[in-house]
């Protein structure tokens, strides 16, 4: 069995993903990591995929924020600089912006932000 801070950041992601379905959550992955064939970077950058930008984003707008992005990590993960300049300019812009240490972490934020108790 794999232990919980053995999980990959895929598959904390996965499970956070997995969590929102259940409870209806509006989410949605930002693809802007990863490994990929040369050419299939290229494609998205010139979509306009940018490095940094966080993982995952919660469309809901409530009283005090835009909606809520995450950037996943694992336990004990650092941050870019890339991923610092994103989140602080999307929480200048009036995002909920969090970065989440693995799936318990990221299930409290989303409950929070959308008022799950």
């Amino acid at each position: 069995m794999t232990a919980i801070l053995d999980l990959s950041e895929h598959q904390i992601q996965c499970a956070v993903v997995d969590y929102c379905a259940l409870k209806g959550i509006p989410v949605f992955a930002i693809p802007n990591g990863g490994d990929r064939h040369v050419a299939v970077a290229v494609k998205l950058k010139k979509e306009g995929v940018k490095s940094g930008v966080p993982d995952l984003f919660v469309p809901i707008v409530n009283s005090k924020y835009g909606g809520l992005f995450i950037e996943m990590k694992k336990p004990k993960g650092k941050l870019s600089d890339v991923q610092k300049f994103w989140l602080n300019l999307l929480e200048d812009q009036g995002y909920r912006v969090k970065v989440c240490y693995g799936v318990d972490e990221a299930i409290r934020w989303i409950d929070d932000y959308c008022g799950i108790a």
